[in-house]
């Protein structure tokens, strides 16, 4: 069994106490960045998912020269993503006995770093069509392809496209029930 050089850790962050909204403005702008340009980036914004986003690639950076011995210069975020956590429900106090509720909301941030390095070593495989296998290769593909629409498909299909019976149907009715002049 083969296995393949592993080129990418992550570190994520659950429950940080901030909305995802205000969290995927500043993931947005560092993603597919370098390591450093990313650090200086998240030192300098003005927001306040900085600093808590600057811990989480700061993290991934050490997990990655611990655990793949790579370099600062070779890191770069290949995928940030931030998901919707739980919020949290509090009431605050008003007048004459009365309150309304606050929603405190939280996200989770995970941010994935590749190695330069290690990813130039995959090697690409060149594909040469030869004329005798062409055809047969070809007629493989054309009957593997029309097979694919005699299938059933496993969802059930969207109506994109209004019929042209499903208007007349619909004017018909529309006419029979007095809809059209009915409001004045």
């Amino acid at each position: 069994m083969l296995q393949k050089k592993k080129t990418e850790v992550y570190a994520s962050g659950q429950n940080i106490s901030m909305s995802a909204h205000k969290a995927r403005r500043v993931i947005d702008q560092i993603r597919g960045r370098s390591y450093l340009t990313t650090l200086f980036l998240l030192k300098f914004m003005p927001y306040r998912a900085c600093s808590r986003i600057f811990k989480l690639v700061w993290s991934a950076a050490a997990n990655a020269r611990h655990l793949l011995g790579s370099k600062n210069e070779n890191l770069f975020i290949s995928q940030a993503q931030v998901n919707e956590g739980t919020s949290l429900k509090r009431f605050k106090l008003r007048a004459r006995g009365c309150s309304y509720p606050i929603k405190r909301p939280t996200c989770h941030i995970t941010i994935v770093m590749k190695d330069r390095s290690l990813n130039n070593s995959e090697k690409k495989v060149k594909v040469v069509l030869d004329a005798d296998n062409f055809l047969s290769d070809a007629d493989d593909f054309v009957q593997k392809d029309f097979m694919r629409w005699l299938k059933k498909p496993i969802t059930k299909p969207k109506n994109k496209y209004i019929i042209w019976t499903d208007i007349i149907r619909n004017d018909r009715n529309l006419y029979r029930n007095g809809g059209a002049w009915d409001k004045k």
